[in-house]
């Protein structure tokens, strides 16, 4: 579940290995492209965290940023 914390949706995503972490963060790149909106994004092995939020709206959660999550939730 995506959680609103500091002006950011975060949301952590684990997997078995890096190969699969990696394929996921490809797929949300892609994603991301479509959208026009790009989020932040760490990678350690097998986990990935994701904050989004709109940087042209002062750094704040809008429609841009739940519609981007719920379509990488869509990705599992």
């Amino acid at each position: 579940m995506w959680q609103e914390q500091e002006h950011t949706l975060y949301k952590r995503f684990q997997f078995r290995d890096f190969s699969e972490a990696f394929a996921f963060m490809t797929r949300v790149a892609i994603l991301a492209e479509k959208h026009n909106h790009h989020p932040k994004w760490t990678n350690v092995w097998n986990t990935v965290e994701i904050w989004l939020n709109t940087h042209d709206a002062g750094n704040i959660v809008t429609d841009k940023d739940r519609a981007l999550a719920a379509d990488i939730d869509k990705l599992l």
